[in-house]
């Protein structure tokens, strides 16, 4: 049977790269063609992304199976959706009609933890939470944290250039990846980085791989810097009676000089979605802000950071503010914000988005996102990561009427907007995906967006890697301009 042409999306499996698949596979039911058993690989967690139906879904243990996987694909044309756990949220792990998803799950192993040099060395399938824990065994920390840690992957947190609650302080994936190994289109490996501590040599190919969601290059191993494990954290709550007034005081707390290791920020409409989903009182009746901040300062420094950060939140006009330097009552506390999209869900369909603005310009985000929601006749709830200005606006909506579905869309394109127009930018932590591509193109303009296109020509020229991620899809012949 001769190819498709490149980036063609066939209906029915070639046979032949089937028996490819399968001995690159060498069996153990790592090869799903069963259309109800690849209905859990075919979407991550956002309902707005468009998904297509793949024609066989990959879990490959190893490297070599990957590449394999992906010679075989390329071989036969047939385009290669890479995925983690599926936690995304702007449908960079969406299948496409006619592709072969390519599950990283089963490659979870840590390979090595290294205390002397401080890194790690892990396979993509590795849950974020099992990495921290395995740290904190040799007294190391890996800091990055996104709110679904104890399930989310380290491939896709590279894939993404993730980011978390404590990113203010700690920084974002990016900041923690010394060296990757990937697997290129056309099946061969790359290794870039390296274990120093310093490193100049050549292009940053490894920064030019985390973030790429897929789309030049299937990562394989990951060589991750790692921190001395900080001291359990004091926490701080404090609870205002306007939007305004929480986000002024993240703007003192910045200029009091305080680098909380965690400072984040809820609407009421997310504090009484997380209360009622706890079944516990979280908020007073007139409170339409929550922020909650974290310092894992040592002692005695961490007790006068608690006692300024409630100092300042008072000065601000908190109507509630408390303090505990108990980890476990600071864990429960911090819990509220964790739940608090599961909380959205439970009371029906989200839409979350991932923006992020200046932190001088938070409640103007929040206040707009009340404005949209209303123009909308829907409600929008806000929480986010106030140190580093992330946020996260949720539209809710019924998902059964097609009319509120519509105006749930338009609703989410005009926060997009909203947050160009105060500075910001599309996205702060979950990527581009099959979502945003339109976006892009709106904040990084057509420069840039030009040099996007030719750094995917020249590592991805047939377009498989994940088509339709980050960048529009282009017709067939008019990939390069030569």
């Amino acid at each position: 049977m001769s190819a498709p042409p490149p980036g063609a999306c066939p209906d029915v499996l070639p046979g032949s790269l089937l028996d490819a698949l399968r001995s690159a596979l060498a069996g153990g039911g790592a090869l799903i063609t069963d259309p109800d058993a690849m209905g859990g690989h075919t979407r991550d967690m956002m309902p707005l992304a468009p998904h297509g139906r793949p024609v066989a879904v990959v879990l490959p243990s190893s490297a070599e199976q990957v590449r394999a996987c992906v010679r075989a694909c390329a071989a036969a044309g047939v385009p290669i959706v890479p995925r983690g756990a599926g936690t995304g949220l702007t449908g960079a792990a969406n299948a496409v009609d006619g592709c072969v998803v390519l599950a990283t799950t089963r490659m979870n192993r840590i390979l090595e933890i290294d205390p002397d040099n401080r890194l790690a060395v892990v396979e993509p399938g590795v849950v974020n939470q099992d990495l921290k824990t395995a740290a904190a065994a040799h007294g190391l920390h890996y800091p990055p944290d996104p709110s679904s840690l104890d399930t989310c992957t380290l491939g896709g947190n590279l894939a993404t250039n993730a980011g978390g609650l404590c990113c203010g302080k700690y920084g974002v994936t990016a900041d923690y990846v010394l060296g990757l190994e990937a697997v290129l289109a056309d099946g061969t490996l790359l290794r870039t980085g390296r274990r120093t501590v310093k490193g100049v040599a050549g292009y940053d190919l490894t920064r030019l791989l985390v973030g790429s969601e897929g789309t030049l290059g299937i990562i394989t191993r990951a060589t991750l810097a790692l921190r001395p494990l900080p001291s359990a954290p004091g926490t701080v709550v404090a609870a205002f009676d306007s939007v305004a007034r929480a986000g002024a005081s993240v703007n003192r707390i910045l200029r009091a000089g305080l680098v909380p290791s965690l400072m984040e920020i809820m609407d009421a409409t997310s504090l009484r979605a997380s209360a009622a989903f706890l079944g516990t009182d979280l908020v007073g009746e007139g409170d339409q802000a929550l922020l909650l901040c974290q310092t894992d300062a040592p002692e005695p420094v961490r007790e006068a950071e608690l006692d300024l950060m409630e100092r300042v939140f008072r000065q601000a006009g908190a109507v509630y503010t408390h303090a505990t330097q108990d980890a476990a009552e600071g864990a429960l506390l911090l819990r509220a914000r964790r739940v608090s999209l599961t909380a959205l869900e439970a009371r029906g369909a989200c839409m979350t988005e991932d923006v992020a603005v200046p932190r001088t310009r938070i409640a103007e985000l929040i206040d707009g996102c009340t404005r949209i929601g209303a123009e909308a006749g829907l409600t929008v709830a806000v929480v986010g990561h106030a140190g580093d200005g992330n946020m996260h606006p949720t539209v809710l909506y019924d998902g059964s009427d097609a009319a509120q579905y519509t105006r749930a869309r338009t609703a989410f394109d005009a926060i997009l907007a909203l947050a160009l127009s105060l500075g910001g930018t599309i996205t702060g932590e979950h990527g581009v995906g099959k979502l945003k591509q339109d976006w892009l193109e709106r904040e990084l303009g057509p420069v840039a967006l030009r040099v996007h296109h030719a750094l995917k020509d020249a590592l991805d020229p047939g377009g498989l890697l994940n088509p339709g991620a980050v960048l529009a899809r282009r017709p067939a012949g008019t990939r390069r301009a030569d």
